[in-house]
């Protein structure tokens, strides 16, 4: 660089660079720091236009203090103006936060995320534990739509109770799980009811029911879409029905879809994750049945043709022991 800076005394800047292959800037940045040797450390005078050590500790006294630290940056500066005080720019009080003790969300008082528990619940036989939520149903026009309320038995996928209604109201929801209870014949302590944290799941209405009734209740975490899965695969397999339709006309439209649909789920629906059984099979003691004759079917094709099977004798898809939401950590499920 010293080069750089002899040889242009006599030929310019620019030409001596040039023949040096040294970039302009960084030889600019040479002579600066030649003219200004209080750079040469890494320490830079300070912006003329920021704030001064006494304004900047005043910024963060305010921001601090028992009036604005539950606030966040922008309402302190709107507040600080209406009182007729300006100190610094909202983007100004931000990054001074984050420079002091990067602290622009924890210097709130109190401010720390509620710890939620993750569900662990386990059924190893029907009516022990129930999964429940509520989908919206496209009506006529745009932004009009119908609820769909559904509960689910998890262990048998069977559907105990659903509904359609213009609204999601917590009445309607208290109504639909007490009908499923009593026809269930639900008694105390032998259920646990899971969902999310809707506000109709939420309600002192339901919790006040599910207390009655002797039934114990847990809720998603919140953001956690897998902690609800039965409900949502449900859901899934309804709006991917070849006819299900774009919207309904009516509420009357959509309980006559619905009510056809849910009958097919529960006595025709060959599940994949209950051993190809449907639901209905499966809740109602159905299932050993079913497999003992699949199993007998089988070894009448086995006899017949051996070699078809290449002498091993196949068997159905065994029945299901436990379900399960967020497997639990116990050696009580057995599988």
């Amino acid at each position: 660089m010293k080069a750089a800076s002899d040889l242009s005394q006599d030929v310019g800047r620019k030409p001596s660079c040039e023949a040096l292959g040294v970039p302009r800037a960084t030889f600019y940045r040479h002579l600066d720091r030649q003219q200004n040797p209080c750079t040469r450390n890494g320490s830079r005078p300070a912006p003329p236009l920021s704030l001064t050590f006494g304004e900047r500790q005043n910024v963060i006294d305010i921001l601090h203090s028992e009036r604005f630290q539950d606030k966040a940056p922008h309402e302190i500066y709107a507040t600080l103006l209406d009182e007729g005080q300006y100190h610094c720019s909202i983007r100004t009080m931000y990054r001074i936060l984050k420079s002091v003790h990067g602290d622009i969300k924890e210097r709130r008082r109190g401010h720390q995320r509620n710890h939620y528990e993750k569900p662990e619940l386990l059924a190893t036989a029907p009516n022990q534990v129930w999964s429940w939520d509520i989908t919206k149903l496209k009506g006529p026009v745009k932004w009009t739509y119908f609820y769909l309320y559904v509960i689910l038995d998890i262990f048998s996928r069977y559907v105990v109770g659903w509904m359609v209604a213009h609204r999601e109201q917590n009445a309607l929801a208290k109504r639909l799980i007490e009908q499923a209870c009593i026809k269930q014949n639900i008694q105390p302590a032998q259920l646990t009811v899971h969902a999310d944290r809707g506000s109709s799941m939420k309600s002192k209405v339901v919790a006040h029911l599910l207390s009655d009734l002797g039934i114990t209740k847990t809720h998603s975490r919140p953001h956690v879409s897998n902690d609800n899965p039965y409900s949502e695969s449900q859901f899934k397999t309804l709006k991917y029905c070849p006819e299900f339709p774009d919207r309904f006309g009516s509420i009357q439209d959509a309980r006559a879809f619905c009510g056809p649909f849910f009958n097919w789920y529960n006595k025709g629906h060959r599940h994949s994750g209950i051993a190809l059984m449907t639901p209905e099979q499966v809740h109602y003691g159905k299932a050993q049945d079913v497999f003992d004759f699949r199993s007998q079917v089988l070894v009448e094709a086995f006899e017949k043709n051996p070699l078809r099977f290449k002498g091993k004798l196949p068997k159905p898809i065994a029945l299901p022991e436990a379900a399960w939401i967020n497997k639990p950590k116990t050696e009580q499920i057995g599988v």
